[in-house]
C-alpha cells in the first residue's frame, strides 16, 4: 500500500498497526520457535496486515486498547468519533480492575462482527494503557467474553505498547 496521499493520521496508524504487528510477531517466534516474517498493509476490505507464517500468507487484524479519551487521542493520533468519545467516557466512570475486562470484551465484540476477504486472520490486541500488562490480561481469562462465530482462528493480546510484558492468547 502506498502511503504517500494519507493523511497523516492515516500514516500514523498504518504505523501504530505495523509496529502493533512486528512487536506480535517477535513474542511469537520467541514463544514457540515458528518463524513469522515479512508484513505488508492491506487495502480496507482485507485485514490491517499480512505476513508469512509457515510458507502461507497469515492475516492479521490489529486493534488497540485504551482505557481513556487522552490515551485513545495520543496513540491514534486523531480525533475520535463521538461513539468511541461515549465508550471511552463509559470506561472512565468504570474501576480500574473492571475497565480491562470491559474494554477487552467491548473489542472482542466489535471485532466478531466483522467479515473479511481472507482465509486466515488472527486478531491481535495491543494494550496502550499503561497500567496493564500481559499478567492482568490472564487473570481474567475466564471472564473474558469471546462472542460464538467470530471470524478469527486465533485470538491473541500484546500486554502492553512495547511489548515487554509478553503475549497472550484469548482463543483457542
Amino acid at each position: 500500500m502506498n502511503t504517500d496521499n494519507l493523511h497523516p493520521s492515516q500514516k500514523e496508524k498504518i504505523e501504530l498497526e505495523h509496529d502493533a504487528a512486528k512487536l506480535f510477531m517477535r513474542w511469537y517466534e520467541q514463544n514457540t520457535g515458528k518463524p513469522i516474517r515479512h508484513i505488508w498493509h492491506n487495502e480496507p476490505a482485507r485485514p490491517d496486515v499480512s505476513c508469512l507464517f509457515e510458507d502461507e500468507r497469515l492475516d492479521l487484524e490489529i486493534a488497540h486498547l485504551y482505557g481513556s479519551e487522552e490515551e485513545a487521542m495520543s496513540i491514534l493520533g486523531r480525533s475520535l468519533s463521538d461513539a468511541t468519545r461515549e465508550a471511552l467516557h463509559a470506561l472512565d466512570q468504570e474501576a480500574l480492575d473492571d475497565r480491562l475486562l470491559q474494554a477487552l470484551n467491548r473489542i472482542l465484540l466489535g471485532k466478531s462482527k466483522k467479515t473479511y476477504q481472507s482465509e486466515r486472520v488472527w486478531l491481535v490486541i495491543r494494550n496502550a494503557h499503561p497500567q496493564w500488562s500481559a499478567a492482568d490480561v490472564k487473570v481474567l481469562f475466564s471472564q473474558i467474553e469471546v462472542p460464538q462465530g467470530h471470524p478469527f482462528e486465533k485470538i491473541w493480546v500484546l500486554g502492553d505498547m512495547e511489548g515487554k510484558s509478553g503475549i497472550v492468547r484469548l482463543y483457542p
